[in-house]
């Protein structure tokens, strides 16, 4: 009995390679980079669906004029392309993590609370399109966000102390900093071992970037501002967590990393900082490369630049009319400029392409096909062309290609790739493919419902009491929202008390 030698993919990397083909498509990145080259930092986040939600001129009216020109020399160093590239992702589909906020940059000295311009993701009920939007967030008072469940920067995923990547002038520190040493060892000489910290995380898949973790240990601390030479914690799971110290000699040696001798407490281990996940685990792009699963031409040009790691070219499906339709692949067979698809149809060797912008049997006279179309209508038996046309409508084999474009909000590409299998001018018919389309379109309305949150609680820089009366939310604290019941009180005045406490009071939902 044969054997078979080729390992299986691990299903973390298969879902990375379906991530860096779909999430980020080619055409986004050359409109950004494009938008970006010539200073149009607004532009470029438009290209890369993300929203701006801040006003530069509200931000130099409040924090000064030394801010606003720090935020804009950061906005306009910002790749909105490359931070949706690193942005984290969620298992099993990789659509990018919901209701998160990350910290991209710190501004410290302005205010009591540290400034920081930050990064949310929608929450999950609002993540059609997968949009991301940027904001200033101004400390925990802050009503900037909206809606938002989680408007506070997360410490476990945070960028401002990993700004290759998103800062397209610093994205060349990528290769030294993405963690890729085959054999980590701590820097006292022990090896990192099962009996280590593999066992208090109970052998995750994940591979851990611990050769980097002393580094990027003593920038956290710093960042924090705490001692150099200090604990911090790793999160390795659920509800596990691996607490390191950095010792050393003085402070003239690098740190060495030693897992922590004595247990601390739940409570300390919280309080300790978090080691960030870009730091903590290797790039998912390099496991690709040395896996075999992408090619540099396949990656981020940015990222191709920093790694400039060749591998061997990935294993691909098969393209055309009723294939996979990559989105870096010619278009396929279906063309009026490539060779027909071809069906055995009474005998014969009939072609289908496209004319006039439709998918059309070309060896069958029209008159016919419209006779037959009709038969069909009535119960009878279909041709052989026709069913093929009718399955290409319905559930062409490029449907989860297209589902998969549409997970991540590239509608445009989805329908090129619909317009290339069916034609432009093609009339969808019920079925898979048209279902796919209308639940991509109404599950966007959750995210316009999300996105109807007045601009002006959203927009850094506005006042602390805006009230919009449209939607009754307001910043000011003790101001009641429109359309709040206020309790009764002894402020309350005697007619209004004397109203709602009377018993003959009607108690329907419409008069409450």
């Amino acid at each position: 009995m044969a054997t078979h030698s080729a390992n299986p993919i691990p299903p973390r990397l298969s879902m990375w390679r379906r991530v860096r083909e779909y999430a980020v498509p080619p055409s986004m990145i050359e409109n950004a980079t494009a938008r970006r080259a010539v200073g149009d930092w607004a532009g470029a986040c438009a290209a890369a669906r993300v929203d701006v939600d801040l006003d530069l001129r509200a931000v130099r009216v409040r924090h000064g004029t030394d801010l606003a020109h720090r935020l804009r020399a950061d906005l306009r160093r910002l790749a909105p392309d490359l931070l949706r590239w690193h942005l984290p992702r969620i298992a099993p589909d990789g659509r990018l993590r919901p209701g998160l906020t990350l910290s991209l940059a710190r501004y410290p000295e302005c205010g009591l609370a540290p400034l920081q311009l930050v990064a949310r993701t929608p929450p999950a009920r609002a993540a059609a399109g997968q949009r991301i939007s940027l904001a200033l967030w101004e400390g925990p008072g802050s009503r900037v966000a909206g809606q938002h469940p989680h408007p506070h920067p997360d410490r476990r995923f945070r960028l401002d102390l990993h700004r290759h990547l998103w800062d397209a002038a610093r994205s060349g520190e990528l290769a030294r900093r993405c963690g890729g040493a085959t054999a980590p060892r701590e820097r006292s000489g022990r090896p990192l071992t099962a009996d280590s910290w593999q066992e208090a995380a109970k052998g995750g898949a994940s591979p851990w970037a611990v050769e980097r973790w002393a580094a990027e240990g003593e920038s956290l601390l710093r960042a924090e501002e705490r001692p150099a030479r200090g604990p911090f914690a790793v999160r390795l799971g659920t509800r596990r967590r691996a607490v390191f110290e950095l010792v050393a000699p003085d402070d003239s040696h690098a740190p060495m990393l030693r897992l922590l001798r004595q247990a601390l407490p739940r409570q300390q281990v919280a309080a300790l900082p978090v080691l960030p996940e870009a730091a903590a685990r290797v790039l998912p792009d390099l496991e690709l490369l040395r896996a075999g699963l992408i090619t540099t031409g396949r990656l981020h040009p940015l990222v191709a630049a920093a790694l400039a790691e060749p591998g061997p070219a990935p294993a691909t499906g098969p393209a055309g009319l009723f294939g996979h339709v990559g989105p870096s692949e010619p278009v396929g067979p279906g063309s009026e400029n490539g060779d027909p698809h071809r069906v055995v149809c009474r005998g014969e060797v009939h072609r289908i392409a496209l004319r006039a912008g439709v998918l059309t049997a070309v060896d069958h006279d029209p008159a016919q096909l419209r006779r037959k179309e009709m038969l069909v209508a009535l119960g009878g038996p279909a041709l052989p062309c026709l069913r093929a046309i009718d399955a290409a409508h319905h559930a062409p084999q490029a449907l989860p290609a297209i589902r998969e474009r549409l997970d991540h909000g590239d509608v445009t590409g989805a329908l090129d790739v619909v317009g290339r299998l069916l034609g432009p001018g093609a009339v969808l018919r019920e079925g898979p493919l048209r279902e796919a389309l209308e639940s991509a379109a109404s599950r966007r309305v959750e995210h316009g419902l999300f996105r109807s949150v007045p601009a002006a609680l959203r927009r850094a820089g506005a006042a602390p009491g805006a009230v919009t009366a449209a939607s009754g939310i307001t910043s000011e604290p003790g101001r009641a929202k429109a359309g709040h019941r206020p309790r009764l009180d002894r402020r309350t005045p005697s007619a209004i008390s004397r109203k709602r406490s009377a018993r003959t009071r009607p108690r329907t939902a419409l008069t409450r």
